[in-house]
């Protein structure tokens, strides 16, 4: 296995020319097509387990400069990890939180206005005055958008005071209230590792303090942020212009996205990025293929644009390893007649019936086109059959449910579905119904189960193109 680094500026160890040439030769022979440093780490984790752990090459991996990131699925799981529950500066990312818990305090439609203060706050700005006014959704566009410092303190301030109407105790001023309930909201979301001072993000000068997150807790809050309608239109939309109403007059001020990616990336949907000399630049982004969701977050990477690089590096990677899993892969078909029809049906298991002696019971799935979306670095998928002896007295119908076929990778499961009779199978008669009295007397219940033959296989998902959908 050959493992390169980008280089980051601090130089490297001194070594023979012999040497470089030897492993320059063998990693250009191993990976032709892969740039001339991939940024790849032993320590980085797949899953729950590292790359060394996996045993995996470096084309294997994705090519992130970051010194920490994430990328998770819709549902939180993560796919990749990088120092994720390190603590680190985030810094403009911060105002994704400022967004979320505004929207528990402020109506789309209500007005906001500037004050002094947010006005002058100074660095990133959309350009809004003392004075100005505008409705919420407005500014939103304002923080989310062009990263509007002025914008972050126009909403803390306009949402911490009505925070303070009900919680009168809470703070001393509206932006302390705000703050309090940005890191309210963090414990809510379940951030291990996150502190935050202010709703912009500045970290030096004035703002030096405890403002930390970690990437694992920023993908957190992503996820939450783009389950809101509101959010997740702006920080897709790019670019645009808003009105403001100004000195008693609309006026339009134009705005211009810092989310590279939605030009880059045809799958970007979002987030925001940050930047600090303390932070270096940031990003929390998320991408969608239409079915599926991904979010990633890379924090302190080499420059603003390596950050979109990084990102969409990961999204890359992350639907390459997605593959559409069939699950219902069995050799022989049957033909099942119910409602009036036959048709053939996948064999999926027979039943030995305890109580008929010699009739079997064939079985088939309710959907026999069942596929799902899996993360091929997770394992193979293992099924699990079982059948209720319950459904099996008395005469049983094709079509009738019988059971349930279930799926798992990774030891969780991912698919179920019910089984059904694919065939009619009489009651029991009264030879059986006698042998079965003489069994219940003298037998051991152990001898009378029924015995179920599984026909369905889960092909290896490694290198095994056969098997998906």
């Amino acid at each position: 296995m050959i493992w390169t680094n980008r280089p980051t500026g601090t130089g490297r160890a001194k070594g023979g020319a012999r040497s470089l040439l030897a492993l320059s030769l063998a990693a250009a022979l191993a990976f032709p097509a892969l740039p001339a440093f991939a940024d790849v780490r032993r320590s980085d984790q797949i899953g729950d387990s590292t790359v060394e752990g996996l045993g995996l090459s470096v084309g294997d991996c994705p090519d992130v400069a970051a010194d920490y990131a994430v990328l998770v699925d819709s549902e939180g799981n993560p796919l990749f990890q990088r120092d994720a529950n390190a603590p680190a500066q985030i810094a403009s990312i911060t105002k994704v939180m400022t967004a979320l818990v505004s929207m528990d305090y402020l109506k789309l439609d209500e007005q906001v206005s500037v004050s002094d203060t947010a006005a002058t706050i100074g660095e990133s700005s959309a350009n809004l005055m003392a004075g100005d006014t505008m409705s919420f959704e407005t500014a939103l566009k304002a923080l989310l958008v062009p990263s509007g410092n002025d914008a972050a303190v126009a909403i803390a301030e306009a949402a911490g005071a009505a925070i303070l109407k009900d919680e009168p105790g809470l703070a001393d001023t509206p932006a302390a209230a705000f703050v309090a309930k940005m890191n309210a909201k963090a414990k809510e979301l379940g951030c291990a590792d996150t502190v935050y001072e202010n709703p912009h993000g500045l970290d030096d000068g004035s703002f030096a303090g405890a403002l930390h997150s970690t990437a694992a807790d920023q993908a957190l809050v992503a996820r939450k942020a783009m389950e809101n309608d509101a959010i997740a239109a702006i920080v897709k939309g790019g670019s645009t212009s808003i009105v403001v109403k100004r000195n008693g007059a609309n006026t339009q001020i134009d705005l211009e996205t810092t989310d590279a990616l939605l030009e880059m990336y045809d799958r970007a949907i979002g987030i925001k990025t940050g930047e600090t000399l303390l932070a270096g630049p940031s990003f929390m982004g998320a991408a969608s293929d239409g079915s599926m969701k991904l979010y990633a977050v890379v924090l302190h990477s080499d420059t603003a644009q390596t950050r979109f690089d990084d990102a969409q590096a990961l999204f890359e990677w992350g639907y390459r390893h997605y593959i559409d899993y069939r699950l219902v892969n069995a050799d022989q078909t049957v033909s099942m007649a119910a409602n009036s029809t036959v048709t053939e049906v996948p064999l999926v298991a027979q039943v030995e019936l305890a109580d008929r002696h010699g009739d079997t019971l064939d079985v088939t799935i309710a959907d026999p086109n069942a596929s799902v979306r899996v993360f091929d670095l997770d394992g193979n998928v293992s099924q699990d059959v079982q059948i209720d002896g319950s459904r099996l007295s008395g005469v049983v119908k094709a079509g009738q449910k019988v059971g349930t076929i279930s799926f798992k990778q990774h030891n969780e499961t991912i698919a179920s579905y019910d089984l059904l009779a694919a065939e009619t199978v009489d009651a029991p008669g009264i030879f059986d119904r006698i042998s079965n009295w003489f069994w219940g007397l003298f037998g051991s219940s152990d001898d009378r189960q029924n015995v179920v033959t599984v026909h369905n296989n889960t092909p290896i998902i490694k290198n095994n193109q056969k098997n998906q959908a």
